[in-house]
């Protein structure tokens, strides 16, 4: 049997029309959709399908929009059988790796996610904030820039995505003077288009609101290995899971080592599941060239279909 990972995209993979094919085929997707409209109280499966992408890109219906696509994805891919031994999601997607990992169930997962949203977009309002990707240096690098940078403003690493690409958070002139001093190094620096600056202290208003609302949910221990944002390492105690979530919300999102550490565990077969395929590019960046190894995307019926056939 072959050494399987899910990982669950976020922010950023979304598209419109995503989901929609399986919205179609399965009465069960078809739940989790109006499971997503229902806790949100808003027409989230409309905005996945029709748009328009404005009001789709909006935190607070963004956030369980892709974690309603990622969960649909899910239920068909265990509903043809396929179980995976590790999870993983990127930022908001690490819910989605929870509720493949039995942690959270799938609707407590959209609740999770919509209240985060609520809260991100809350504390936008409040702090104006911006983030750019940082392509071309090092993580050592990049923290010595911020660490000067902090001089200016509130900035920080945000995600840090394969080994040369780093995504920086903050206020808008702390994040651009740290771009401009990346560039003096010879670095490309790319704004972000986001709406507020995730990952970061801006957000902290967030935090004990979000912390109290984690309180009233039960994190069950994982039935597979989930590696976490947060420490790249996993945890089999559901209360250190909730713990770690907490942090999640201003903590950088180590997606390199987590990557490298499903190197380490051996995985064979990296499947994306959920829409774009923005963590299969960083796959390719972050995979050793000489690891043998092999990749899909589940974002519909076809890609679905593909997997099923590898594997059955």
């Amino acid at each position: 049997m072959k050494a399987i990972a899910f990982l669950f995209p976020g922010q950023g993979s979304q598209a419109v029309g995503m989901g929609q094919d399986l919205f179609q085929e399965y009465d069960f997707v078809r739940e989790i959709f109006d499971a997503a409209d229902d806790i949100a109280g808003a027409r989230i499966s409309q905005y996945c399908f029709k748009g328009p992408m404005e009001t789709l890109t909006e935190t607070v219906n963004l956030q369980p929009a892709v974690t309603a696509v990622n969960l649909a994805c899910l239920a068909a891919i265990q509903r043809a059988g396929i179980t995976c031994g590790f999870s993983a999601g990127h930022s908001l997607g690490e819910y989605s790796a929870l509720a493949s990992a039995g942690v959270v169930s799938m609707a407590d997962t959209l609740r999770l996610v919509f209240k985060r949203g609520m809260l991100m977009h809350r504390e936008s309002l409040k702090h104006k904030g911006a983030m750019s990707a940082i392509v071309g240096l090092a993580i050592e690098a990049v923290d010595a820039l911020v660490k000067t940078g902090r001089q200016t403003g509130v900035v920080s690493v945000a995600n840090h995505n394969s080994e040369q690409q780093i995504v920086i958070t903050g206020a808008p002139e702390a994040v651009a003077a740290v771009s401009e001093a990346a560039k003096s190094q010879g670095a490309r620096a790319i704004p972000l288009r986001v709406s507020g600056a995730w990952h970061s202290d801006l957000i902290k208003g967030a935090e004990k609101e979000f912390i109290a609302f984690l309180d009233t949910f039960r994190f069950d221990s994982p039935a597979n290995t989930v590696i976490h944002n947060v420490t790249a390492d996993r945890s089999d105690d559901g209360k250190e899971i909730q713990r770690l979530m907490a942090l999640q919300l201003c903590s950088p999102v180590r997606w390199y080592d987590t990557i490298r550490r499903l190197v380490f565990e051996k995985v064979e077969m990296f499947v994306e599941v959920g829409p774009g395929k923005v963590l299969t590019g960083l796959l390719k960046k972050s995979v050793p060239a000489d690891y043998a190894h092999t990749v899909f995307n589940i974002s519909n019926m076809k890609t679905l279909e593909a997997l099923v056939s590898e594997l059955s």
